[in-house]
């Protein structure tokens, strides 16, 4: 694919959220109050996350949601241009931008709290109004649900692919699940969507063929040091990841999407997408913050080439 060209090859549809993030020992327990180092002000939001995951790797960008007209906003406008992704279908709402308040520990596992803010406006009208030509949409569950399948459904009348990544876990309706080219969940969210336990490959099959059932044409399921499960009608799966030194998971899956979509894009196999996205995942774990830890595509081609062998990652 030609990624000079002026048209963006990608949309995204979602969220952009102002992340405060607070590294502290542990997770504090109910009631109880501990010391964290210094608070950081990132860019965030799934949507965004993934976007800006794309453009790093090559790919041009649009991206479609809300910010309010607050400093925050300012701040995630400037950092989507300084990263080249094209924020024109973004709009300013008379709400406060949206907000991730994340606590990550000593392990570099995260624990987030979301207040919606200015993503629980997108609406389907701007989504009719501004969805043109595009190759690929990507999607995600932090704006409403109404909106996500008027995108997808907008999607497949101009001949765009739909990758959904159906997180944080809600339920879904038969429709959009059905309307994903590739549906990527991680064991929680896949756990959640189809009321099955995942806990290991074979449930992982188990409930993506559900998926399957209702709809769903590839399901990809993230499983952490475990790598990824392709699951659909002619194959099942499972693809390695490749092991870093772990420092925050936080964007860890965004990274695996963007890297993955870019790949689609190329027209990889498959198989060939889901391992480059797998290591742009690994990538981002071993870097602090959300859009801080997307890789470039040099980094993640460096990966590849002279993999690591030390601590596992967690998508």
């Amino acid at each position: 694919m030609n990624y000079n060209s002026n048209m963006p090859n990608i949309l995204v549809v979602g969220s952009l959220n102002a992340d405060l993030v607070v590294r502290a020992p542990r997770f504090p327990q109910p009631g109880e109050t501990i010391s964290g180092d210094d608070l950081n002000i990132i860019p965030g939001g799934k949507g965004a996350n993934q976007a800006v995951a794309a453009a790093r790797l090559g790919a041009n960008v649009s991206m479609l949601g809300r910010v309010g007209k607050d400093d925050f906003g300012d701040l995630l406008l400037e950092n989507l241009k300084q990263n080249k992704v094209d924020s024109t279908p973004i709009q300013r709402a008379d709400s406060s931008t949206g907000t991730a308040i994340i606590i990550v520990d000593a392990s570099g596992q995260n624990s987030i709290v979301l207040s919606a803010g200015a993503n629980g406006k997108v609406s389907i009208a701007d989504v009719d109004i501004a969805f043109t030509n595009y190759q690929l949409l990507l999607l995600q569950l932090e704006i409403p649900l109404p909106t996500v399948l008027r995108a997808a459904q907008r999607a497949k009348e101009n001949n765009a692919r739909v990758v959904l990544n159906p997180a944080p876990a809600k339920e879904l309706p038969n429709e959009l699940i059905a309307l994903a080219d590739f549906i990527i969940p991680n064991e929680t969210e896949l756990s959640f969507l189809t009321k099955q336990n995942v806990s290991d490959i074979a449930s992982a099959e188990s409930a993506a063929r559900d998926l399957l059932e209702r709809g769903a044409k590839n399901v990809i399921v993230t499983l952490g040091s475990k790598g990824a499960l392709i699951v659909n009608t002619e194959t099942c799966k499972q693809v390695d990841t490749y092991q870093v030194d772990v420092v925050d998971t936080t964007a860890a899956g965004d990274a695996f999407i963007g890297g993955f979509a870019t790949s689609v894009l190329e027209n990889k196999t498959l198989e060939e997408a889901v391992r480059f996205g797998c290591a742009c995942g690994a990538l981002a774990t071993t870097k602090f913050g959300a859009q801080p830890s997307l890789p470039t595509k040099a980094e993640v081609d460096k990966l590849i080439s002279n993999p690591s062998t030390s601590l596992s990652v967690s998508l």
